[in-house]
């Protein structure tokens, strides 16, 4: 899928997606029709609906991460137009769209998966870096923050008296 034609539920996925740094689950809520995510941002936690397309406060995410951006609300085609480089990236990207909002939102997609993306997975998924797995139990376990239950015990674990 390109880059350049991500709007609506595709574009929040991966935005989402691209926000690996704050991102830490994503979910579809509203039968499916909606993007939902846990993280937090720079201190700020998020657990809930995530709709950059048509929400500025959840594209200010993409915003804050701009260095440098230039933007202009429309070119001779009608498109909003935008040059941008972001925070974790090394190239600088171009963004068009029918706003300025969508220009900036796929200039940052494309600034960390390049032109192209996969289709949008619908399902829950925890997200590893750039890589997202569906939640599953394995997956549950895996995501798990502490040591792990060890049937031989530990220094440090408290087990019944031997019989």
């Amino acid at each position: 899928m390109n880059v350049a034609d991500l709007t609506g539920l595709a574009l929040d996925y991966w935005v989402a997606r691209s926000l690996h740094d704050f991102v830490r689950e994503i979910h579809f809520t509203d039968s499916g029709e909606t993007v939902s995510i846990r993280g937090n941002d720079r201190g700020r936690p998020w657990d809930g609906r995530f709709t950059p397309s048509t929400s500025w406060e959840a594209a200010a995410a993409v915003l804050e991460r701009a260095q440098r951006l230039e933007v202009r609300e429309r070119t001779d085609q009608g498109a909003a137009h935008c040059v941008a480089d972001f925070e974790g990236s090394h190239r600088t990207v171009e963004g068009r769209g029918d706003s300025l909002r969508e220009a900036l939102l796929r200039a940052f997609v494309e600034s960390r998966y390049g032109e192209t993306v996969d289709d949008v997975l619908h399902e829950a998924q925890v997200l590893s870096g750039e890589r997202a797995q569906p939640i599953g139990e394995e997956t549950a376990q895996g995501s798990y923050g502490g040591d792990m239950p060890n049937p031989d015990g530990q220094i440090g674990d408290i087990q019944s008296a031997p019989r």
